[in-house]
């Protein structure tokens, strides 16, 4: 954030100089740029959270030790005391101009929201398994967000309803076994999305993208691959579209800071990875087409989105370095068939690059002659 606002603080200064923008203007840009900068996540914030995190694991784990030890009126009101401190304690110390330390203590209570189901199940032998547990505890600290607007929690939440679809998925440690696909995961992450918004929580937005894309790879893995992959590459590229060519009305509605697009990609380059594993013991061709694809999503990805955002130029850095690892892994047996295939996918790249740069240069001159008359 600190690159961020630098950067911006020099345009505005460059722009003040240039006529552009008053002195009033310009005061005011970089008034609200040190205001949202103060709101930001902060180190302290961060050590904050994993002190919470860690000391509602070193009680859980001392309370789980003695558990025989305290009587049990004592274990339950000990608990529920604990959940209680640490939601209205937070609150009161939000509310007092200590957001850090009261979201902290919200982390708290929800860990020990969810350590209190399974000791108390355990110790009144109540009927349900991991995952009724998990529900019921992501379902908790929704509540909890959706009381206190707390975008810690949120993320707390979508990461609680990931760990509800992994073990309902893989049923203990049978993998992919009887138990049915999850589709409900679909309507909490959408719930949990919606949350967002009234919690103000972006990271949680992220989170929860990612735990579709998560949802999908695991759908397709457990279904039909080629369907699925297909339809998550899809419709991450129309994502990434949507985000690239129109970028304020989309970002007005998903309010992601302009980063839809790295989501898109990530789905992307998902969808196609799972089509290439597909492929790559059976079809040659299906593999070849689906590699050439996602080299060309790539330098596609970088050209259109690249130059405005770091992170989607990482992404695309590290998917290139993939396909070329999943490439030369497959086509190992013969270095000539590696080599064709990137002599091959070389040339597609070039010409797509000087395709683009064409276009990229009329649509400049186009620009100017408007901005000239």
């Amino acid at each position: 954030m600190v690159g961020y606002s630098s950067k911006v603080k020099q345009d505005i200064a460059r722009w003040r100089a240039a006529g552009l923008i008053d002195v009033k203007t310009a005061n005011a840009l970089s008034l609200d740029i040190d205001r949202n900068e103060r709101r930001s996540l902060s180190f302290g914030a961060i050590l904050a959270m994993m002190a919470a995190l860690l000391l509602a694991a070193a009680i859980l784990i001392f309370v789980a030790a003695n558990w025989e030890a305290i009587p049990r009126l004592g274990r339950v009101g000990a608990l529920f005391a604990l959940i209680l401190a640490g939601y209205v304690g937070g609150a009161v110390l939000k509310g007092r101009d200590h957001p850090a330390v009261g979201e902290a203590l919200f982390i708290v209570a929800a860990a020990a929201f969810g350590g209190s189901i399974a000791l108390v199940g355990q110790m009144y032998h109540l009927s349900g398994d991991e995952s009724s547990a998990l529900l019921t505890w992501c379902a908790g600290t929704a509540l909890a967000a959706l009381l206190l607007r707390s975008g810690p929690l949120t993320v707390a939440a979508v990461a609680i309803a990931d760990a509800w679809l992994v073990v309902t998925l893989f049923n203990g440690f049978d993998i992919f076994g009887s138990t049915a696909f999850p589709h409900l995961f679909v309507a909490i992450v959408a719930i949990l999305f919606c949350l967002s918004y009234w919690t103000r929580s972006q990271p949680a937005r992220h989170l929860a993208l990612l735990s579709l894309i998560l949802y999908a790879a695991l759908f397709a893995a457990d279904h039909d691959v080629a369907q699925v992959a297909v339809a998550l590459a899809v419709v991450s590229a129309a994502c990434f579209a949507f985000a690239v060519l129109s970028p304020r009305p989309v970002d007005r509605i998903v309010q992601l800071g302009g980063r839809l697009p790295l989501h898109g990609l990530i789905g992307f380059l998902t969808g196609v990875l799972l089509l290439q594993l597909e492929f790559s013991d059976s079809d040659v061709r299906g593999f070849a087409v689906a590699s050439a694809v996602a080299l060309a999503g790539i330098a596609v990805a970088i050209v259109l989105a690249g130059r405005e955002s770091r992170g989607l130029r990482w992404i695309a850095y590290l998917g290139f370095a993939l396909e070329l690892f999943i490439i030369y892994a497959v086509t190992m047996q013969t270095m000539l068939g590696t080599a064709g295939f990137f002599l091959v996918a070389a040339i597609i790249l070039g010409i797509v690059a000087v395709a683009i740069i064409r276009i990229e240069k009329r649509l400049g001159r186009l620009a100017a002659r408007e901005v000239a008359a």
